[in-house]
C-alpha cells in the first residue's frame, strides 16, 4: 500500500507521494480503516503537505471534510480525532477553545492547557485564528459570564500574563513572589488570598511563574500544589491547583487527565483526543513514563482496555507510539 512508503527527500517524488496520497483518500473515503494509520505517522510539515495537495486537487479542505463526516456519523470517532490531526495546532486550539467555551466548566481543562502550555507567539496565532474562524475574541469570550467562575479569573489573569513579554526571568523576582505566594496561602489563617495569587498570575509570564514555583519549592520543601490541599480548600483552590499543576509538572498533570479520561466511570472521549494528538509530538514519552509509574499500567494496555476494539482504538495507539 502506498501509504507504507517513507517521503522521497526529492521535491517532485514527495509532490508525486503527496498526490497519490490524497487521491487514495479521495476515493476510498467511504472506507476510512487505513487513514488513521496512515496519518498518525506524518511529521507536522507532511500533514500540511498532505492538507494543502487535498485542496488544490479537489477544492476541498481536508479537516473540513473530516469534520463532516464526523457530522453526519457521530459515532464515527475516527474522523473528529483525524481532523484535530491534520489541523495545524493553533487553528485546532481555537477549535477546542470553542468548544470548551460552548460547554462551559465541563471543558476548563482545554482552556488552562492552552493558556498554560503555549509560548506567546503561538497563543497570539491561536487568538487570531479563533478570531477569523468565529468572529469573536478569544480572551473576551474566556470571561462571558457575570459572575466570573474561578476558573474564568484564573483565566483572564493567565491571558494577561502572556502580555508580559520579558525575555529574561529573575531569580530574585521569583523567590520574592514565592514568599507572597506562602504568606497569602499557608502562611497565614483562612483561605488563601484571591487577590496576591491573582496579581501574580497577571503580572508575570509563563516562565517566570514557573521559575516562582520551582523556587517554592526549594525554600518551602514541598511544590506550591501541596499547600492548596486542605480540607477547607474551595472551588479557588481547587481552580488553581489544577492550573499550577498544568504549568509546573505537565506530565504528571497529562498523565492523570489521561488515566481519569480512560478509566473513568464513563470515557472521556473528546478529553482524551485532545490530549492525545495536543502532546504527540511534545512530551508523550514522559507522559507515558509517568503514567506508568504512577499507575503500574502502560498507556497502551490501558487505552487497549478500556476503548472498544477498531479504526479510532488503533490511531490512538499510533499516536501513542509516535516518535
Amino acid at each position: 500500500m502506498l501509504w507504507a512508503t517513507h517521503m522521497a527527500t526529492n521535491p517532485s517524488s514527495s509532490r508525486e507521494n503527496h498526490e497519490k496520497a490524497c487521491k487514495e483518500i479521495h476515493d476510498t473515503w467511504d472506507r476510512l480503516n487505513h487513514l488513521g494509520q496512515a496519518l498518525a505517522h506524518k511529521t507536522r510539515i507532511e500533514l500540511r503537505q498532505i492538507r494543502d495537495t487535498y485542496m488544490a486537487m479537489y477544492g476541498e479542505d481536508l479537516a473540513h471534510q473530516l469534520q463532516k463526516t464526523h457530522a453526519t456519523n457521530p459515532k464515527n470517532q475516527i474522523c473528529s480525532i483525524l481532523a484535530m490531526w491534520v489541523m495545524d495546532p493553533h487553528e485546532r486550539d481555537a477549535v477546542v477553545a470553542r468548544d470548551a467555551i460552548e460547554q462551559g466548566d465541563t471543558m476548563h481543562k482545554a482552556l488552562i492547557e492552552i493558556y498554560i502550555g503555549r509560548k506567546s507567539s503561538q497563543l497570539l496565532l491561536t487568538q487570531q485564528a479563533y478570531n477569523a474562524k468565529f468572529k469573536s475574541h478569544l480572551d473576551q469570550d474566556i470571561s462571558i459570564t457575570e459572575p466570573p467562575t474561578p476558573y474564568q479569573r484564573i483565566l483572564v489573569a493567565l491571558a494577561t500574563s502572556h502580555k508580559s513579554h520579558h525575555a529574561d526571568i529573575s531569580q530574585h523576582v521569583a523567590k520574592c513572589d514565592a514568599k507572597r505566594l506562602f504568606e497569602a496561602g499557608e502562611g497565614s489563617i483562612g483561605a488563601i488570598d484571591e487577590s496576591i495569587v491573582l496579581e501574580i498570575l497577571t503580572k508575570r509570564s509563563i516562565p517566570q511563574l514557573k521559575l516562582t514555583l520551582s523556587c517554592y519549592k526549594h525554600i518551602y520543601g514541598h511544590d506550591y500544589v501541596k499547600s492548596l490541599k486542605k480540607e477547607t480548600s474551595g472551588e479557588f483552590e481547587d481552580s488553581l491547583r489544577a492550573a499550577m499543576k498544568c504549568m509546573y509538572t505537565p506530565s504528571k498533570y497529562y498523565a492523570k487527565v489521561l488515566y481519569t479520561c480512560i478509566k473513568g466511570t464513563m470515557t472521556d472521549k473528546s478529553s482524551l483526543a485532545r490530549v492525545m494528538v495536543s502532546r504527540a509530538e511534545i512530551d508523550m514519552d514522559e507522559i507515558q513514563s509517568v503514567f506508568h509509574g504512577k499507575y503500574g499500567l502502560k498507556l497502551e494496555d490501558a487505552i487497549c482496555e478500556s476503548i472498544p476494539k477498531g479504526d479510532y482504538r488503533d490511531f490512538l495507539l499510533a499516536l501513542a507510539t509516535k516518535v
